[in-house]
């Protein structure tokens, strides 16, 4: 421990008679163990309250989701049984789809999963206590630590590959003799410190007594009450209503839902079954949520999370009495019929343009602007998250408005839809086994919209509507997701309510159908598993419709600057995609708002800030955070930063500030933003890089799922902080940084920190809380 972390901690340690404890630096290592889990430890073991805890804090923050290492998920005991798989989900060579291996839902036994495929990491045989640890894969990891810690060096050495696309040592327990002679220093948590004696001595205790767990968890009394009534309204009779519920299905399927509007414990997914309510839910689990159920009736019921809760695939949304009432005015009460309903075949299911064509278009919108913040979120949060494929099609940093969906012009407009939907497609019809498409089909078809787009404005809304800010949707002043900043770390990506930073790198403005194709290419269509034709094609269609959003922002800009501000989003070589679609998006229509200064744009983001007024979210105000003037002068000064000695910052780090006077803590994230001269290509990325351009903010609480680093500092040492950011010139530089802030992945008080870290996301943001991911923590 350097001497600079050391007095924080013996300051604490003193302050501790106040009660404020924020660091559990009482012994030399940290650990999870509760009274219960260790009185426990001489007896029987539950999983839940002894087990769990453990392996969510130490193990989870890895092994979650689909990126999970041998796709050994362990937030469930389920995961944990089910074991590893040699396969990764996560492939963009793949010729052909991949075989389905959703947990929970694509087998529902041990012996399913290992016709898939998986072995276990857990003893299946009955054993003495020492043949339960010997034959259990789990158990020997751990130990393979505790007997090989790590070197006592700041940095790891170069036998442990960090790489995120590394190739992954997937072994058996047959070969486990093999790889521990080849890899002594990887067992685990791989390439992060041991875990606590108390805490591995429990593990190895509930190993050797067999492993016996379960997931199934009482749910709370007036909790299913909540889900008998909400499971009525979902699944009534008339057509209107089975028409409403598969639309809400189709937006929903990824989201956590609770029922509890302060501190949610429980959460829940909607599902399709077979079964009506009041009888067990027999899942209905089809590679995409519109593909055919084959079944006669199909039923929505509210099915049990039973996983740990990780942030990189939380998006909550409470069910709550106003809720019910809003989607009834809005699906139920509203002046429409439906005659019939439509059918599952992939070219009709795949576009919602055509699918829900009964249903108005107000109505799907409004749904939509309601919680936009967590419709964004599944697109960058749900499977097609991880991997550049997918993110390097949007920049680091840009903020989200919305247009109003009260105002009488074209994507509100009945006949307009009615026209444009024949000319929309979406890669999902061609389903998960696609070949490559040119970019030129999907292009064609993007010109035609957009034709047809013109010719309405054209005939219906020129010199009727001015352009000005009044067109954008201002939350009806209360409604904080009215605007959002999405911030893209290289190969992740996060969504923040509120306009987040200094001015963004780009802005979009959505409509509906936009939003809509967004929503049906990159969540509802989009198959983690398809092949590589189908990832591709994906990626090419939503160049189409980041340009629109883009458009739709510049069209408030006199004439002359959309043109100067489009060069420069888009300099250097640009994609063939991007001439073509460009030349049908050329807006026509002039805008009505008057400029006072040269600077248009920042003009423009300034008058967004206004217009929206108390509709911004100010949650991630830096305000919110430490009230020490030093501290908000030094991360003021950060966020005016730009250029080469923000390069040499991580894309994403946590930092922990200590108060001095009181022993308090706060905890912010730094999100680094990448500049390049565009990003219309697939590949070269590096090569479009614009460090000299580069940018950084600091906000108040956690906007990321994905750090790549934890730092931490008093009050008193933010301003020196902040300008050894301003001077950073060298990778020598930040490794002094490191040196004087960082709490590295070696560090020694590293799980303290992550506890510390945890404890505080859940107590200040319990609704949005989940574990974070440390699979991209770095080395240096």
């Amino acid at each position: 421990m350097n001497n600079r972390v050391s007095s924080i901690v013996i300051f604490i340690l003193v302050t501790a008679v106040g009660g404020m404890i924020y660091f559990t630096y009482t012994t030399p290592e940290t650990s999870v163990v509760t009274e219960q889990s260790a009185s426990s430890n001489q007896g029987e073991l539950d999983y839940q309250s002894s087990i769990k805890p453990i392996i969510e804090t130490r193990c989870v923050v890895c092994h979650a989701c689909y990126d999970a290492p041998c796709q050994l998920k362990l937030g469930s005991f389920e995961g944990l049984s089910r074991g590893a798989s040699e396969e990764r989900v996560y492939d963009g060579e793949r010729l052909l789809e991949a075989n389905l291996t959703r947990l929970f839902e694509d087998a529902h036994s041990t012996e399913a999963w290992r016709e898939k495929g998986f072995f276990p990491v857990l003893n299946e045989k009955q054993g003495t206590a020492s043949e339960n640890l010997e034959s259990s894969l789990f158990a020997q990891m751990l130990t393979l630590k505790k007997q090989n810690p790590l070197p006592q060096n700041k940095l790891l050495t170069e036998e442990f590959d960090l790489d995120l696309n590394r190739q992954h040592q997937c072994e058996t327990i047959d070969n486990f003799e093999s790889y521990k002679q080849d890899y002594a220093l990887w067992g685990m948590p791989y390439g992060l410190p041991a875990i606590s004696n108390k805490e591995h001595d429990i593990l190895i205790k509930w190993i050797e007594k067999g492993a016996v767990g379960t997931d199934e968890v009482a749910i709370d009394a007036d909790v299913k009450n909540e889900i008998e009534k909400w499971e009525v309204f979902f699944n009534q009779n008339s057509l209107k209503a089975q028409l409403m519920s598969r639309y809400l299905f189709e937006h929903l399927f990824l989201v956590n839902l609770h029922f509890s509007q302060n501190k949610p414990t429980q959460y829940f997914r909607l599902v399709r079954s077979s079964t009506p309510p009041g009888e067990s839910i027999q899942g209905i689990f089809t590679r995409r949520p519109f593909d055919d159920p084959n079944v006669e009736r199909v039923y929505y019921r509210i099915q049990q999370v039973k996983e740990t809760i990780v942030h990189k695939s939380h998006m909550p949304m409470g069910l709550s009495d106003d809720r019910m009432a809003r989607w009834k005015k809005l699906f139920i009460e509203a002046d429409y019929q439906v005659t019939s309903l439509p059918s599952f075949e992939p070219k009709e299911a795949s576009n919602p343009f055509v699918t829900f064509a009964q249903i108005p278009v107000q109505s799907r919108y409004k749904y939509m602007l309601d919680e936009s913040q967590n419709t964004i979120m599944q697109f960058i949060k749900g499977p097609v998250c991880r991997g550049q494929m997918a993110l390097n099609v949007i920049n680091d940093h840009f903020w989200v408005l919305f247009a109003e969906p009260e105002l009488d012009f074209l994507e509100n407009d009945e006949g307009f839809m009615q026209r444009a939907r024949q000319k929309i497609a979406l890669p999902a019809e061609k389903q998960s086994n696609a070949l490559p498409t040119s970019w030129l089909t999907y292009a064609s078809m993007e010109r035609e919209y957009l034709k047809a787009k013109s010719e309405f404005i054209e005939q219906n809304i020129a010199n009727k509507i001015p352009i000005t800010l009044d067109l954008l949707w201002d939350g009806d002043g209360n409604n904080t997701n009215a605007a959002l900043t999405v911030f893209r770390h290289k190969d992740a990506a996060s969504v923040v309510k509120g306009l987040v930073g200094n001015s963004p790198q780009t802005a979009w403005v959505l409509t509906y159908p936009l939003f809509e194709r967004i929503h049906y290419l990159l969540v509802a269509g989009y198959d983690v598993f398809g092949n590589i034709g189908h990832q591709l094609n994906s990626r090419m269609y939503m160049d189409f419709l980041r340009m629109e959003g883009e458009f739709n922002f510049l069209s408030f800009l006199p004439e002359a600057t959309r043109e100067q501000v489009r060069q420069k989003w888009y300099r250097g070589s640009v994609s063939e995609v991007e001439k073509y679609v460009y030349e049908a998006n050329e807006a026509t229509v002039k805008t009505a708002i008057e400029f006072d200064t040269d600077d248009h744009l920042s003009e423009l983001f300034q008058a967004m800030e206004g217009y929206l007024g108390s509709a911004l979210s100010q949650v991630h105000n830096l305000e919110n955070g430490s009230s020490s003037k030093e501290v908000l002068s030094s991360f003021h000064q950060i966020n005016a930063m730009q250029g080469a000695n923000v390069s040499f910052l991580p894309e994403s780090a946590i930092i922990r500030v200590v108060n001095e006077e009181n022993g308090k803590a706060h905890f912010y994230t730094m999100l680094r933003h990448s500049a390049h001269t565009n990003i219309s290509h697939l590949f070269g990325e590096d090569d479009r890089r614009l460090p000299g351009e580069d940018t950084v903010t600091v906000a108040s609480g956690f906007m990321t799922s994905h750090p790549n680093t934890f730092m931490q500092l008093s009050t008193r040492e933010a301003p020196a902080f902040a300008n050894a950011i301003n001077n950073l010139s060298s990778a020598k530089d930040y490794e002094n940084l490191m040196d004087d802030y960082g709490v590295r992945r070696t560090h020694q008080d590293f799980w303290q920190f992550a506890d510390s870290m945890h404890n505080d996301f859940r107590q200040k943001y319990p609704r949005d809380f989940g574990y974070l991911d440390f699979n991209r923590l770095e080395n240096r």
